[in-house]
């Protein structure tokens, strides 16, 4: 699946977890990336990881990183993050946005205890369980993420969706939301039809 990212993005993730794994920040690499190396290869452009890092060390994180070529892309990076939780970081050779959104909810601290090591073109990187990736792409709710969602069951026959739906019913409901479950269960019973 290394064939379907760019070589400059994957000397970007190569530098980006070199940076997380190398300073002890607990992440795992999500979005575009993580779908296409655990279900369907699709073109993605950035990078995204989700950390579990308190607020006290943000700063330090975000001062390290530079060392690894990662370099804020917006003036105010600390200030947008206390608002967000999203530090919008560029890797600087590459050109690469890379976002790292900083955990605030149980499920994406036990998204990041639950993430293990893959390979990809020599490249260790650290990805989600592909029910917690399921969870994502269905909050996210774009039609990309809706196709990565088959893309990851036709990939992962075996995975667990009672559990994926199980905390994609708990955000649908917490949001009052309703349609967040009502997609996720349209797509896996699209992918369940297919089969």
């Amino acid at each position: 699946m290394s064939d379907a990212l760019p070589a400059s993005l994957l000397s970007a993730l190569s530098d980006v977890t070199e940076w997380l794994t190398r300073e002890r920040i607990a992440a795992t690499i999500i979005g575009g990336v993580a779908a296409s190396v655990l279900g369907r290869p699709r073109l993605t452009q950035d990078i995204d990881a989700l950390a579990v890092l308190p607020e006290a060390e943000w700063g330090r994180a975000l001062d390290s990183a530079a060392a690894y070529g990662i370099v804020a892309r917006i003036p105010d990076p600390l200030g947008f993050a206390r608002r967000s939780r999203v530090l919008l970081l560029r890797h600087s050779k590459a050109g690469i946005d890379v976002d790292v959104i900083l955990s605030g909810l149980r499920f994406e601290e036990l998204a990041v205890e639950r993430s293990s090591i893959h390979d990809l073109a020599g490249v260790s990187i650290r990805l989600p369980a592909v029910e917690d990736l399921l969870v994502m792409k269905a909050i996210a709710r774009r039609p990309k993420d809706l196709g990565d969602i088959e893309g990851l069951l036709t990939a992962h026959p075996d995975a667990d969706v009672g559990a994926a739906r199980r905390w994609v019913s708990e955000f649908s409901t917490a949001a009052g939301m309703p349609d967040i479950l009502e997609q996720f269960d349209r797509a896996v019973v699209r992918f369940t039809s297919k089969r």
